[in-house]
């Protein structure tokens, strides 16, 4: 592995290993409503990107974008679907569901190649959709057999996933997108903030310190593993990449068991045994796919 390789692999792990540990910062602010915790981290996300784009000097790219109708009208939709990804997360780890958000994050690429396939007019092998199939039918055997659905999973998979087909219409990098996304969503998220958030923690004037740090530091556990994911991105294959996505739900599952003490029924763990199964045909795939790829490069 040379020294690009290494830096991307060491990126990539920091980016999902954030990623998995972000229920625990969420859980200090368990007593805060979700949707004020969300608040927060729009807010502070936004105040830092702009940081980054005024130390990066890419006003000029940010200008373009908003006087581009077609590209606002995808990111105006792509945001409110992060939004509402971000919610669905804050609320399900403050309410003790950290496992079925963790197997939500855990669906996701099996979700991300079926959208791929009905949207995109890629091409599935049959590995891919056997992997599918095991991800739906685990999760119709918890529907059928014992009567629950795993909603905040299929909630979190699919917002997340229906955000990335509409971030793939456009072409936008990363930061620059999430920047136009926080700002489009910091008018709704400032006036919440002034007339609706009801808890004490939302004057920050009267905060004592520990807690102001805690609530601006939602903006750095969006954008940090947010920018680890892009510098690794910009140095491994994107199918090398995918190796690592595994990385942040098996911290959220470990935490969720071992640390929190939420209860892996059976009905989570047929869920669980049939995702896994699926991940593991997917990234046989996946593999065999990069593979195929590299001796074509090495012939052409």
């Amino acid at each position: 592995m040379n020294q690009t390789n290494k830096q991307g692999a060491l990126l990539a792990i920091c980016a999902f290993v954030m990623w998995g540990l972000a229920p625990a910062y969420f859980k200090l602010l368990a007593h805060v409503p979700s949707v004020e915790i969300m608040m927060y981290r729009i807010v502070w996300s936004s105040a830092l990107l702009a940081v980054i784009i005024t130390a990066s000097k890419n006003w000029s790219k940010i200008k373009e974008l908003i006087f581009d109708k077609k590209a606002m009208l995808i990111l105006i939709a792509s945001s409110s679907f992060l939004a509402f990804n971000w919610w669905v997360f804050i609320w399900a780890v403050n309410n003790d569901h950290i496992l079925e958000a963790s197997l939500g994050y855990y669906i996701n690429p099996l979700l991300n190649v079926a959208l791929g396939m009905l949207f995109l007019g890629e091409r599935l092998s049959k590995l891919q959709y056997v992997a599918v199939a095991l991800a739906v039918a685990g999760i119709l055997i918890q529907l059928v057999t014992f009567g629950s659905f795993p909603i905040i999973a299929v909630a979190l998979a699919a917002s997340f996933s229906v955000y990335g087909l509409i971030r793939k219409t456009v072409s936008i990098d990363s930061i620059s997108g999430l920047t136009i996304e926080s700002f489009v969503l910091l008018l709704p998220g400032a006036v919440y903030w002034c007339l609706f958030a009801s808890s004490p923690e939302s004057n920050m004037l009267t905060n004592d310190f520990m807690t102001n740090f805690i609530i601006v530091m939602a903006g750095v556990v969006t954008t940090a593993p947010l920018l680890c994911f892009v510098a690794a991105s910009r140095r491994l294959a994107y199918s090398t990449l995918g190796f690592f996505q595994y990385i942040g739900p098996s911290i959220m599952f470990l935490m969720g068991v071992l640390y929190y003490g939420e209860e892996v029924g059976q009905d989570r763990w047929v869920t669980f045994i049939f995702i896994w199964s699926a991940l593991v045909l997917f990234s046989l795939a996946s593999y065999r796919t990069a593979r195929r790829q590299r001796k074509a490069k090495q012939t052409a």
